[in-house]
């Protein structure tokens, strides 16, 4: 399945998008999870910053 996202992601316009993952902290059992996305190259400072 990856690859076929990988692929369809190269074709047209998938080169000006980026795949970005943040490591967040659970406050209340101090486990950690990851958020994803995948951003246009240009929102990915913003995507960082509206997930703090």
């Amino acid at each position: 399945m990856a690859k076929k996202t990988v692929a369809s992601l190269q074709k047209g316009g998938g080169k000006q998008h980026t795949r970005v993952i943040k490591m967040i902290k659970n406050a209340d059992t101090g486990a950690y999870g990851f958020r994803s996305a995948i951003v246009l190259n240009g929102e990915v400072k913003e995507w960082f910053a509206a997930n703090s």
